[in-house]
């Protein structure tokens, strides 16, 4: 148990730049996923503006299924609270709609839930995948100050569509990260808190990690991990890593979630903010106060990390 000054106000403002965070990071990395960086030289130099196209011929600011997948998570909590069934209902109304893009476990477990009703998966060799972890920033931001409750949550959602240990030991991560740039506590603490993750996960192990991200969630943790603590700012962490590559947006999303709760909303240039549709940056600024209104740290509880 940790005892933190808590400033609702600050807490307020990073939670909305982690929603906004992981949106600009998704649609940054869109139009270069599945290249490798020599071929993002090749074609762009360094990727650092919003460039649309790519293998789905995506818009300049356009989000993909990383975004469209959290705000299903979000909307949920904001009308219901904590209701597992309603957010499998989100999801599948989502991937009833066509969307443009979406993973093949996620695609699965949507399928099983319309198919029989079950919410949740059986465990599943090839549930490894990040699709969960990339949605998670709205159910970290619910749980504010609860570590118990974030877990529990975090492995909840994961599991309509991925269960593996890997997808809930990276969901849990990332959502404690979010924690610790919410509450506006230290770089250090926030390595220490990855440091005791890697000694219990060491697959997560990120030193010198250079290889291109795949969708498995071993590569996009490391790939995430290695750019956060090798950079200094928002902007530097987002450029660099979907300049790596690979599954871009999601490595993009979730670097930008957590550097975005970490370095404030601030920090997010606002060039890249401004490609973004004005209807979800609204949606998503209300969103997140919406989800601060509702966790532990709003109602004075202690804070548990």
């Amino acid at each position: 148990m940790h005892t933190i000054t808590i400033d609702l106000a600050d807490i307020r403002r990073r939670a909305v730049a982690a929603l906004l965070g992981a949106a600009v990071g998704d649609a940054l990395g869109a139009p270069v996923e599945f290249m490798t960086p020599s071929e993002i030289r090749s074609k762009h130099g360094t990727l650092c503006t919003m460039k649309g196209g790519g293998w789905l011929r995506l818009s300049p600011g356009q989000i993909t299924d990383d975004t469209e997948m959290s705000l299903c998570l979000a909307r949920s909590i904001a009308a219901k609270g904590w209701d597992v069934r309603d957010i499998a209902e989100r999801l599948a109304t989502w991937y009833r709609g066509r969307p443009i893009d979406i993973g093949n476990t996620c695609r699965r477990g949507i399928a099983r839930y319309l198919t029989t009703g079950r919410i949740f998966g059986e465990p599943n060799e090839g549930d490894a995948g990040n699709g969960a972890a990339m949605r998670v920033a709205p159910v970290a931001l619910a749980t504010l100050a609860s570590r118990a409750k974030l877990e529990q949550w975090a492995v909840e959602q994961a599991h309509i569509t991925h269960n593996h240990p890997l997808s809930d030991a990276a969901c849990i991560l990332v959502g404690r990260m979010i924690h610790v740039g919410c509450l506006g506590l230290s770089w250090v603490r926030m390595r220490r808190l990855v440091d005791e993750t890697v000694q219990n996960c060491p697959k997560f192990a990120f030193a010198d990690y250079g290889q291109i991200s795949s969708a498995y969630v071993v590569d996009t943790m490391r790939t995430v991990l290695y750019y956060l603590f090798a950079t200094k700012n928002f902007e530097d962490c987002l450029v660099a890593t979907v300049n790596q590559g690979g599954d871009a947006d999601t490595t993009g999303a979730i670097a930008g979630a957590i550097a975005g709760s970490f370095y404030g909303l601030d920090q997010i240039p606002r060039r890249w903010l401004k490609k973004l549709s004005p209807n979800l940056v609204r949606e998503l600024t209300e969103l997140a106060g919406n989800l601060v209104d509702q966790s532990p740290v709003q109602r004075g509880e202690r804070v548990d990390l």
